[in-house]
């Protein structure tokens, strides 16, 4: 069974707040970490050890 990876975040993102209760702010954070780490120069970097 393939499972498109977008569908395997969101659910361990819930899991992971609905159990362990992070701060809001350390999400938002977390999210725009990985944003401006997606757009810049370390993103086909990154890219390549993730596929």
């Amino acid at each position: 069974m393939n499972v498109p990876l977008w569908l395997a975040v969101v659910a361990v993102g819930y899991l992971g707040i609905k159990h362990i209760r992070p701060p809001w702010w350390l999400v938002a954070l977390l999210l725009l970490g990985g944003y401006l780490v997606a757009h810049s120069a370390l993103g086909p970097v990154v890219g390549s050890l993730v596929n």
